[in-house]
């Protein structure tokens, strides 16, 4: 079955799973895991990464950079200003114009600003990054998000970490129908069947970091979740068959004895 290629901002990744690099057990597990999981671009927290002083060990130096893209991101960000000047430490130390862009409103749930997020979007935009906004499953917001400039919007599935899986999924059905960018599930993930409810709904990438560095078995779980995004894009790509509240028969009834 052919499939168009999953492209954001003119780069072509071969994975729709992009894997995080945090919370594991140590860095030899991350490694292991992003192998596992086939993913082609990881996310590494600015703040993470020691950028005044490059010699000293990093989790960095764990990541096949030949292989994986790196994407920053803003995590831990409650401000626009404060996301905005952490995606240009990030690009000034190196490590790229693309953000994953956080913009934190609330301490407890850890939903996104989106007020800030947008203007943020549009300040990072107007300076020559690739925004990628995490966001909520609004489809208003992803709208202003695409509008402010974003590469792709990146609605949650549920809450950072929380491991619910999908909770709306009519709200991501409207995302993917009016977007014009990739969309990207981001957050909520807790096992395989939630990154392949997400793949079926019709987004074009999921991300996730806990459902896979907090998993009993961290390698395993990658690998479920390669093959969770790949059977989920396959499924969205061959079309289910209706549901119906009454039986069909598997078997046609037609010519049988006693018909």
């Amino acid at each position: 079955m052919t499939d168009t290629p999953f492209v954001i901002a003119g780069r072509t990744f071969r994975s729709r799973l992009i894997v995080g690099t945090g919370k594991y057990p140590s860095h030899h597990v991350m490694r292991d895991c992003h192998t596992a999981s086939g993913a082609d671009m990881v996310t590494v927290a600015v703040r993470r990464v020691n950028i005044s002083d490059r010699s000293r060990e990093s989790l960095l130096d764990y990541v096949d950079t030949d292989r994986i893209f790196i994407l920053p991101n803003t995590a831990g960000c409650y401000t626009a200003e404060e996301a905005i000047r952490t995606a240009r430490l990030g690009r000034e130390a190196g490590l790229s114009n693309w953000v994953k862009l956080e913009v934190i409103g609330d301490e407890r749930t850890l939903f996104p600003d989106n007020e800030a997020l947008i203007e943020a979007t549009r300040i990072l935009v107007s300076e020559g990054f690739v925004v990628l906004p995490y966001t909520n499953d609004d489809p208003v917001a992803c709208r202003k998000l695409e509008e402010a400039g974003a590469s792709a919007v990146m609605p949650l599935g549920a809450p950072i970490g929380s491991g619910l899986g999908i909770q709306n999924a009519n709200n991501l059905r409207i995302i993917r129908e009016f977007a014009t960018v990739p969309v990207i599930v981001d957050a909520g993930v807790g096992t395989a069947s939630d990154a392949a409810l997400a793949m079926e709904l019709g987004a074009d990438g999921v991300l996730m970091n806990t459902a896979i560095a907090g998993a009993q078995h961290p390698v395993q779980m990658a690998e479920a979740m390669y093959h969770a995004v790949v059977a989920g894009r396959q499924a969205f790509l061959a079309g289910r068959i209706p549901k119906k509240m009454y039986a069909t028969a598997s078997s046609p009834v037609e010519g049988m004895v006693g018909r």
